[in-house]
């Protein structure tokens, strides 16, 4: 396998930032399994997704993970839990792209993945909680597959074909954009539910 170049490792990292938005684990599953099995080279910061043990746990999850994210309503709630997870995780595989022997290339990256992996969570959970309003359960299906198939098709672009990678990402984070502009009200709502409540249960009582 020949050395990963600059655009790559820039593409790589900007696509585990952005996935880890939308789905975490598989992010952590396939990366893990595509260096186990020897499709793609891992950066020396990424090759402890291939390990066995690793690769048990992210599966697991990623189980869990793919039957909760098609249930109206438990999907809100996995998206709630996970917003304290998605992005920090974001930042610390685009970072681990670089090690720690490029650290100013790797908290770039952080910076960048971690803002990547807000952008996509919030425009997820802000779009699932709206269709969630709807009494069909086929709108919300279909947008997690939408979802389930974005992570590996992204991956794969990063690894292969970075500069198509970048063209899609771009056009992606405008689509994003857009939805958390028309949405805003629902993300307000999501705001208030993971800050607003400890503060709404204090005023009640006092």
């Amino acid at each position: 396998m020949t050395a990963l170049d600059t655009p790559q490792l820039v593409a790589i990292a900007a696509a585990l930032g952005w996935a880890s938005g939308l789905r975490l684990y598989a992010v952590l599953f396939l990366v893990g399994m595509a260096g186990f099995m020897g499709w793609v080279e891992l950066p020396p910061g990424l090759q402890l997704l291939q390990h066995p043990l690793m690769l048990a746990a992210s599966g697991a999850l990623l189980f869990v993970e793919f039957f909760a994210d098609k249930i109206p309503g438990v999907d809100t709630l996995w998206d709630l839990l996970h917003t304290l997870l998605r992005i920090p995780a974001g930042a610390a595989l685009a970072a681990a792209v670089f090690g720690a022997d490029q650290a100013t290339a790797a908290a770039v990256a952080a910076l960048v993945g971690g803002t990547l992996a807000a952008t996509s969570h919030f425009a997820k959970a802000t779009t699932r909680a709206a269709v969630n309003t709807s009494p069909e359960p086929f709108s919300n299906i279909g947008l997690s597959l939408a979802g389930d198939a974005a992570v590996p098709a992204a991956l794969w672009l990063a690894w292969t074909h970075p500069w198509a990678f970048f063209g899609v990402l771009a056009l992606a984070l405008v689509l994003m954009g857009v939805l958390l502009w028309k949405l805003g009200g629902f993300l307000r709502q999501l705001l208030r539910r993971m800050f607003g409540g400890a503060g709404a249960g204090t005023a009640t009582t006092t």
